[in-house]
């Protein structure tokens, strides 16, 4: 396949917008922590940026797309270093025989870096779960670790052509290898670490909402990169998943404020930019494969629904700090969940189409089991990951003293505000 000016421009503006979500993620989370804590959570994301992306280019990229489609568990060690990650067209396993392949019109080192950029901002969301309490060693171990052995074995499950997708699983931009999968490691984390000193007996208000406002707008701006971009082309499978993206934010605000309204009596500015976030994570399994109102109902269905969820952290006492739970595991869960109703292939002919579609039931099955095993191995490995850390490199938590103190000063020397 020749190299297609267009579909590289696409990709390139793409890989831009979704690496500024990550810097859009630490506005977002900042916001909402303390302000002795503020640093700290920045820091958090923008150190993702750094590791993340060095881990990704030695050996990341390598196990998640390796050996493309060979419907397996793991890719392989083509790629390692760099190996062979060039300016040629994308040309992973097969595509030209009867084995079938990737073929694409993008240089694969511009792939390399497009799915570098996934792979930074998944680890990083799951510092919502753990803020205010996280010692920064142990969490920089611990998303090292993650990113080999949690999040580039599911990116080739289902994005390197591995053993869900061989079995007929969807995932557009990332519901289940992003979403679900950061989000089961969150509570993972959060049920280890423990709840943080006074909670929930103490109000623990952000500290900063017009910051969340900003973060948010950063990140529904990038996920136009993340949710379009994962067309891979300049076509009309990105016009529709750019459309998408849009109407299910805003589907997913109102959602979230109306059943906020009617429950609490207000309708807030945490509310709207929570709501947005959660339709925004409910499309992204979908994008390329919905169209007409189904990314509407998509977004107000979650929006609705991820509002209630977040209490379940009172019912049930664990301590999901930023709602990471609540919001991109459980919007994670209904956007993979919900595609296997909503699909068509009027949208995307390299799709399916879902119950709704005259599809059956067979793609809402295989949507529902890709669903559970990455729920199920995420949460289950973070938990090694995490109980080794604990025990080798001197615990997982800041101290009593540290953590009233804060993570500003006790963990970087720092403070946000200086009067």
């Amino acid at each position: 396949m020749e190299l297609d000016a267009g579909a590289i421009a696409w990709v390139l503006i793409s890989t831009a917008l979704v690496l500024f979500m990550t810097p859009g993620l630490a506005f977002f989370y900042g916001g909402m922590v303390r302000a002795k804590n503020v640093l700290g959570m920045l820091m958090q994301n923008f150190f993702a940026m750094g590791i993340l992306a060095v881990l990704w280019s030695i050996v990341g990229f390598s196990l998640a797309f390796g050996d493309w489609g060979n419907g397996g568990l793991i890719g392989n060690l083509d790629f390692f270093g760099m190996s062979g990650v060039d300016q040629n067209p994308v040309s992973l396993g097969d595509p030209e025989g009867d084995g079938g392949g990737l073929a694409l019109g993008i240089p694969l080192i511009l792939f390399c870096a497009y799915q570098m950029t996934f792979a930074i901002i998944t680890p990083a969301l799951i510092t919502g779960a753990t803020a205010d309490r996280m010692k920064f060693k142990a969490y920089a171990i611990f998303i090292s670790v993650w990113l080999i052995l949690v999040y580039s074995p599911v990116a080739h499950w289902i994005f390197g052509g591995g053993w869900l997708a061989q079995r007929g699983a969807l995932d557009f931009a990332g519901g289940a290898v992003v979403h679900i999968n950061a989000g089961a490691a969150a509570l993972a984390l959060a049920l280890l670490l423990g709840k943080r000193k006074n909670w929930p007996e103490q109000p623990m208000h952000p500290h900063s909402l017009p910051w969340t406002l900003i973060g948010t707008g950063i990140l529904w701006f990038g996920w136009a990169g993340f949710n379009a971009g994962s067309a891979l082309a300049a076509d009309g499978v990105a016009a529709q998943a750019l459309y998408n993206t849009f109407v299910a934010a805003s589907a997913g605000m109102l959602g979230w404020l109306l059943v906020e309204k009617i429950k609490d009596g207000h309708a807030t500015t945490l509310g709207a930019a929570s709501g947005a976030v959660a339709g925004l994570v409910a499309i992204t399994p979908c994008a390329g494969f919905v169209g007409g109102l189904s990314p509407m109902i998509i977004g107000a269905v979650t929006g609705a629904i991820c509002f209630l969820a977040i209490s379940l952290k009172y019912r049930f006492g664990y301590d999901d700090s930023l709602d990471v739970v609540g919001v991109h595991l459980v919007g994670g869960l209904l956007g993979s969940v919900l595609l296997g109703f909503f699909a068509t292939t009027e949208v995307n002919a390299a799709g399916k189409d879902g119950l709704f579609f005259g599809g059956g039931s067979t793609l809402l099955i295989e949507q529902v089991i890709a669903a559970v095993v990455v729920l199920v191995f995420s949460f289950v490995v973070s938990i090694v990951i995490a109980k080794v850390i604990d025990v080798a490199f001197g615990g997982l938590r800041v101290t009593e003293e540290d953590e009233e103190l804060g993570l500003d000063l006790s963990q970087h020397a720092e403070t946000a505000y200086n009067s």
